[in-house]
């Protein structure tokens, strides 16, 4: 079941994606909104997999809305206004829907989050880790952070590390990046795994991450 959000100012466009979500039994409506700034609480309380946004609204563009969203969230634009669909996919979203919106389109935009989801939790099982002449399979959601040493780098999890001959610019690109992010030159960290930003520092439970200059903003934006 994925937790979804509709976001529009039209009352009657949000009863119509309320229908169609009704009718699906993998959607589940958390809530709709009007307001685009009234969605963010629940974005930051608890896990929503996807947002239907209008694009056009008058206190706030879903296109800018877009970019408060985390990145674990996927969008799909709604609007009346072809001329943004451009903008829409330069934002990653999933799919733009243009109004008035049929069901089967509805269908087939939706369809594509199970796909996506499903290749993403395929591709975020475990990673093959080389440590000398041993090799560690780890499941990617064990793994809190992973530090730089020098031409090493040591992949941490609740109760060990194991220590790789690698650079962590080299692994960041092997990373699915809806679960790890850069945030310091010598860090990467499973966004799940963090609880909180202290001044400079990321938390993971009692462990202080440090945060650099280059990263802040994105981390602000992306995890909180």
């Amino acid at each position: 079941m994925y937790k979804c959000l509709i976001i529009d100012d039209e009352q009657l466009a949000r009863q119509l994606l309320k229908v169609y979500v009704e009718k699906l039994d993998f959607l589940e409506l958390i809530a709709d909104f009007e307001n685009p700034l009234d969605a963010i609480a629940t974005i930051k309380s608890q896990t929503i997999d996807l947002v239907f946004l209008d694009i056009q609204m008058p206190e706030l563009k879903g296109t800018d809305f877009a970019k408060m969203i985390p990145s674990h969230t996927k969008v799909i634009f709604t609007t009346a206004y072809s001329e943004y669909a451009l903008q829409g996919f330069e934002l990653n979203a999933l799919d733009y829907l243009l109004k008035p919106i049929t069901f089967n389109r509805f269908l087939t935009s939706v369809n594509k989050l199970k796909r996506d989801i499903t290749t993403s939790i395929s591709y975020n099982d475990t990673i093959t880790v080389k440590s000398g002449y041993d090799l560690f399979k780890i499941k990617l959601n064990t793994i809190t952070h992973i530090k730089s040493d020098s031409e090493y780098v040591l992949f941490f999890t609740a109760n060990k590390k194991i220590m790789s001959h690698q650079t962590l610019k080299s692994l960041e690109k092997t990373l699915n990046s809806k679960q790890f992010i850069r945030v310091h030159r010598s860090y990467i960290i499973n966004k799940e795994k963090v609880t909180g930003l202290k001044g400079r520092d990321l938390l993971i439970g009692d462990l202080k991450i440090p945060v650099s200059d280059t990263y802040y903003e994105t981390i602000k934006r992306t995890l909180f």
